[in-house]
C-alpha cells in the first residue's frame, strides 16, 4: 500500500540537487543543515547522499561530469533556496550553531530584517558558495496609522 509521502500533487518539488566540489564539506553543511530542519538521511552512494522531508528530497553530489569549481550565487543559475523555520527562537538556535558547520551570516548588518522590516529571517551562505535564507514567523503585524479623526459636521473650519 502507498503512502501519502508517495504521492504529491501538481507542481510540488521532487527533489532537489546540487552538484558539490567537495562532498565531505558538503555533508558538513548540508547534512547538519537539512537534519536541523527536519530532514532525514534518504539515500547514499559513494558520490552522493540525500535527506528527505515528506515528498521532497535533497540531494548533493560529487559528480566526475561537473565543470565549475565553486557555485556563484551571483551568476545566472540558483540563487539561494529558503526554507520555513517554526519559530524566531529556533532561527536564532541555528543562526548561533551555523558557523560551526560552514555556514556564515550574510547582511549581519541588517539581519534579522535584510528581507525587509516585516520579514524575519537569516541569510546564510556555505563554504561553497550556496545559499540559504531561513524564515521564521514574523511577529504581530504592526498595526496601520490610524486616519486623521474627522471633524464633526457642525464644527466650523479651521481659521
Amino acid at each position: 500500500m502507498l503512502s501519502d509521502m508517495d504521492h504529491a500533487g501538481t507542481g510540488m518539488l521532487h527533489h532537489i540537487e546540487f552538484w558539490v566540489p567537495d562532498l565531505t564539506r558538503a555533508e558538513a553543511s548540508w547534512g547538519w543543515l537539512l537534519g536541523e530542519l527536519g530532514y532525514r538521511v534518504y539515500q547514499e552512494w559513494p558520490e552522493g547522499k540525500s535527506w528527505r522531508s515528506g515528498v521532497t528530497y535533497i540531494v548533493i553530489e560529487q559528480s566526475p561530469d561537473r565543470v565549475a569549481g565553486r557555485h556563484d550565487r551571483c551568476r545566472p543559475g540558483l540563487n539561494h533556496l529558503a526554507f520555513h523555520v517554526a519559530s524566531q527562537q529556533e532561527l536564532g538556535d541555528l543562526v548561533l550553531h551555523a558557523p560551526d558547520h560552514g555556514w556564515r551570516l550574510l547582511y549581519p548588518d541588517r539581519h534579522p530584517f535584510a528581507g525587509g522590516d516585516d520579514h524575519f529571517a537569516a541569510y546564510l551562505e556555505n563554504w561553497d558558495g550556496y545559499e540559504v535564507e531561513l524564515v521564521a514567523p514574523s511577529a504581530a503585524p504592526r498595526p496601520a496609522a490610524a486616519p486623521p479623526a474627522a471633524a464633526p459636521p457642525d464644527a466650523a473650519p479651521p481659521a
